[in-house]
């Protein structure tokens, strides 16, 4: 459907349904590590079905306007995922959120990814405000809004319930007018 470049090396696309076996393999692979932050992640076995029925919702939500996810490519190789996780149109405000899988750690791929979606958010979308929202332990995953400039607005208490706990959230938000070059 669309393709965002972040560089040479990696780009972004909208997940399609010829997708699902490379999806589901990284997130198969990669399982320990996603689930340690990730709520939606619970069958160690996944069937791919699972992913294409996720796929099909992907495309209904994107079509109704109420937020999508893309893959991140690097390389060739599906590496993750990125998406507005829904779209507040009222009050001009969406919500960013992403994993990676394992293997493409460190390479600063979700930083990229994320400056794509927020300067097409700022510049396309008519959004004004974007949100990050992290569990207070998930370290790496709290360096991404701190190292783009966005403002830690305060901890939700256990605000996200993550297997068979509850988790704090870090809010980081960035306004329009914020943002570098706006």
């Amino acid at each position: 459907m669309f393709k965002y470049n972040i560089d040479d090396d990696a780009h972004l696309s909208f997940i399609e349904l010829n997708n699902a076996q490379e999806l589901n393999s990284l997130i198969r692979n990669s399982f320990d590590h996603i689930r340690e932050w990730s709520a939606w992640l619970t069958d160690k076995n996944r069937p791919l079905e699972n992913t294409e029925e996720w796929i099909g919702k992907n495309q209904l939500r994107y079509g109704s306007g109420e937020g999508y996810e893309m893959a991140i490519w690097y390389k060739g190789a599906l590496a993750g995922q990125i998406g507005y996780n829904f779209f507040d149109r009222e009050n001009r405000r969406t919500e960013i959120g992403y994993w990676l899988g394992e293997s493409f750690q460190g390479k600063g791929l979700i930083t990229r990814a994320c400056k794509v979606l927020i300067e097409n958010a700022f510049t396309n979308l008519n959004i004004n405000r974007i949100e990050i929202r992290c569990c207070t332990g998930n370290v790496k995953s709290r360096k991404i809004p701190e190292n783009l400039g966005f403002k830690l607005e305060g901890i939700a208490r256990q605000a996200e319930w993550l297997h068979d706990h509850f988790e704090d959230l870090a809010v980081y938000a960035m306004l329009a007018d914020e943002w570098p070059g706006q």
